[in-house]
């Protein structure tokens, strides 16, 4: 691995090979090529520079996924700036406060997008230059907004940056405990690293066509983007709103000819059960890769009945990691399994290590914190030294452990197995509980299409566990039926104090992942 190289230098390469193959696809707007992807942004870097962004500057991106917001990226790192995507779909505050939290130099953003930029801007911030594109999509409106400002002063040549391996590439903004949310402070010596990582596992190809469904602000595009685009394959933007919809990914995995997709399992899972896959032609299809939250058995076993071609990997890691373990899972998933696959091995380039509330090894086969160190590692979280603190701890010997907050076990082999959230785990009548435990049990309810527990505290009881669940078709069983339910498959102290099904789903974010605050409201 030549983790020397900046992140930006792969694809400048792989433009310099495959010219002319299509680079990125935008469905419903067309595709750009290689050579015209890196031209228009090496016209953004040039402006971007004109405009005074230095290396190690901040450059925001408020954009639909688009052909735009890919050159945007390109075009901030060739300046030697990290770009910040923010989520164009949550509320203009929260967007304004990340892009006021570490200091943009200029945001890339769509015009309908300004006022409410704007008008929600701490007046004691000081205000990015604006590059405003009349809209997003197939690459134009950000060409017809470098275009604007070439004919007021035409921006000058600027040499491609070659920032150090300790540079920053990117911030990811992830929620906080605090209520605002956090930025996750990645170089590009730990995208770098992830990206070989995965070139030496997937073994990517010029003739791979890869999926992109994740949002530019979420972890997952970090491989959809720079894996696909250093092996001069295409990759396939898929639109927010539509990627919701699972006969419309399960048509655009067969029309785009995907070969490799990436997803939450919870998109997956709706594939699995909605998507009329039988009906499409999906034979180009040979890995599938799920990452985020834990897959359901039952819809994991349907969606390799389904789709018996592929290789399946479960990818594990949090932002500050990115992948950190896998396991690839062998179909077809035995009609006895009812507990999920384990999150795997530790990435050959990573370290990991099991420790307990002090930091102290334990037993293989002991549940303990998963702790990871290595080149993919976060360098910690933007102006939060004391957040960065607490997210590690120093060997004696120097080295950096990360605390993902994940409950493990290892077995002999090296294979850990995921047992909760460090923060997910309650004492009840003085029982140790882990809610992932009670949602495993109540996921093998034939009725069951999603299931969600919360714990609250509780002046009487200590703590108050609440299950929110969605129906696969027709009624719902009653309160007392489901009672009976988790009294045959869990022990009584377990047991859910409130089961609420909610007819329109469980709640989401905006990257489709359960939002448990937002059960916790309801709750």
């Amino acid at each position: 691995m030549d983790t020397a190289k900046p992140l930006h230098q792969a694809f400048i390469d792989a433009a310099a090979r495959h010219p002319d193959r299509p680079a990125v696809v935008e469905p419903g707007k067309g595709a750009i090529s290689y050579a015209d992807l890196d031209r228009l942004s090496d016209r953004l870097r040039d402006r971007l520079v004109a405009l005074g962004v230095q290396p190690g500057d901040r450059v925001g991106l408020y954009l639909r996924k688009s052909i735009d917001s890919v050159a945007s990226i390109y075009g901030a790192l060739k300046a030697g700036a990290a770009y910040v995507p923010v989520d164009p779909g949550a509320p203009p505050a929260r967007d304004a406060y990340i892009l006021g939290d570490c200091a943009v130099r200029v945001v890339i953003v769509e015009q309908r997008f300004v006022d409410g930029l704007q008008a929600a801007w701490n007046e004691a911030v000081a205000r990015p230059h604006l590059i405003v594109l009349p809209e997003a999509g197939g690459g134009q409106g950000l060409g017809e907004a470098l275009d604007e400002a070439d004919r007021v002063a035409a921006a000058p040549f600027a040499a491609t940056a070659v920032p150090s391996p300790e540079a920053l590439a990117y911030i990811l903004y992830t929620s906080g405990s605090t209520g605002k949310p956090k930025g996750v402070m990645l170089s590009h010596e730990n995208a770098v690293s992830f990206v070989d990582w995965c070139t030496s596992i997937f073994e990517p190809v010029a003739e791979d066509r890869f999926s992109s469904h994740a949002p530019f602000h979420f972890d997952l595009s970090i491989l959809d983007l720079h894996v696909s685009l250093k092996h001069g394959a295409a990759v396939v933007l898929i639109p927010e709103e539509p990627g919701k919809d699972p006969q419309y990914l399960a048509r655009l995995m067969a029309d785009e000819k995907i070969s490799i997709w990436y997803s939450a399992p919870s998109i997956l899972s709706l594939i699995a059960q909605f998507g009329n896959l039988a009906e499409q032609d999906t034979s180009r299809l040979r890995i599938v890769l799920f990452a985020g939250e834990v897959f359901p058995v039952k819809h994991l076993r349907r969606l390799c009945e389904l789709l018996p071609g592929p290789r399946y990997f479960n990818l594990y890691g949090p932002t500050e990691t990115n992948v950190c373990t896998y396991h690839e899972v062998e179909p077809p998933v035995p009609a006895e399994r009812t507990v999920p696959y384990p999150i795997g091995k530790v990435c050959e380039n990573l370290r990991g290590r099991v420790v307990d509330e002090d930091g102290g090894e334990v037993a293989k086969g002991s549940p303990g914190e998963l702790c990871i160190t290595g080149p993919n590692v976060m360098q910690g979280y933007w102006h939060l030294p004391e957040r960065t603190a607490q997210g590690f701890f120093v060997d004696p010997d120097g080295t950096r452990w990360y605390r993902t907050g994940d409950i493990v076990e290892e077995a002999g082999d090296g294979v850990f197995t995921y047992r909760g959230r460090r923060d997910r785990m309650v004492k009840r009548r003085g029982y140790r509980v882990e809610l992932g435990e009670i949602e495993a049990g109540l996921y093998q309810h034939p009725s069951v299409k999603e299931v969600a527990v919360v714990a609250l505290p509780d002046e009487e009881a200590g703590v108050r566990i609440a299950a929110f669940l969605s129906c696969k078709e027709g009624k719902p069983p009653g309160l007392i039926a489901m009672k009976r339910y988790c009294s045959e498959k869990l022990p009584l102290y377990m047991i859910p104090d409130a089961i609420k099904w909610l007819e329109e789903g469980l709640p989401k974010t905006s990257t489709d992942k359960t939002d448990y605050q937002r059960l916790k409201e309801l709750a």
